[in-house]
């Protein structure tokens, strides 16, 4: 079955000294979704930013935040994000005391919510919690770092992924987006789609152009053209 696939840059890749700036020109240029990186040095080995941030961005966009929490502990976090504007929260279980209740609270803060799973973090985690997930997130590097290689072996595990999805919704559950982050470029998103990806982050990839001449548009309309060309196939 074909997927709809949205687009969330990363603005761990942005340039911060224009970040309203940037965040304008990627809903502009066709981004789903604002992408939202948070690291606390403790559960990745990186420090970036947090609901000030995201409340600072709030009025720029129009479209979704989708705030990826790498912290330890999260549930402390959960309802400032909520309050400065996120609309999706997503964590990582081993960050979790309780999963399931975790996931409570985002949906109790109003927010949609889902996992994140490294990859070395079996997918078994998602299957007595499916009810509650929005999203599912599979990263394709070791988070911490923009700028990094696609790990390969993310792609069986997506179609694994899928498979668990679909067979949820088949059997009358809510929809859950499946999402990649890490390393995701034009020469590798068919293949990340074609997996069962309908939702890519992409943070350098986007980023990296100059948008004086729309280059984040044209970045962007690459990707959905790498991924349909696959699709194709």
């Amino acid at each position: 079955m074909a997927q709809t696939l949205r687009l969330a840059p990363s603005i761990l890749s942005a340039d911060f000294v224009r970040l309203g700036e940037e965040v304008r020109a990627i809903e502009k240029a066709g981004a789903d979704l604002v992408h939202f990186d948070v690291m606390d040095n403790h559960y990745v080995p990186n420090l970036t930013i947090g609901p000030l941030v995201c409340e600072a961005i709030r009025p720029h966009v129009t479209i979704p935040i989708d705030v990826h929490l790498m912290v330890e502990p999260v549930d402390a976090l959960i309802p400032l994000f909520a309050r400065a504007g996120a609309n999706i929260i997503t964590f990582h279980p081993e960050a979790s005391r309780h999963v399931d209740r975790t996931l409570q609270l985002i949906h109790d803060h109003g927010c949609k919510a889902g996992l994140v799973l490294n990859p070395a973090t079996p997918l078994d985690w998602i299957d007595h919690v499916m009810d509650r997930l929005d999203m599912l997130l599979l990263m394709s590097v070791n988070p911490g770092f923009g700028g990094q290689s696609f790990i390969a072996s993310t792609l069986p595990k997506l179609q694994a992924a899928r498979k668990k999805i679909d067979a949820h919704a088949a059997a009358g559950g809510q929809p859950i987006w499946l999402e990649v982050d890490g390393g995701v470029k034009t020469d590798n998103i068919g293949q990340i789609v074609a997996a069962g990806a309908d939702t890519c982050v992409a943070g350098s990839a986007v980023f990296g152009a100059p948008d004086a001449d729309g280059g984040y548009r044209a970045v962007m309309q690459a990707l959905r053209r790498a991924a349909a060309a696959k699709a194709r196939d």
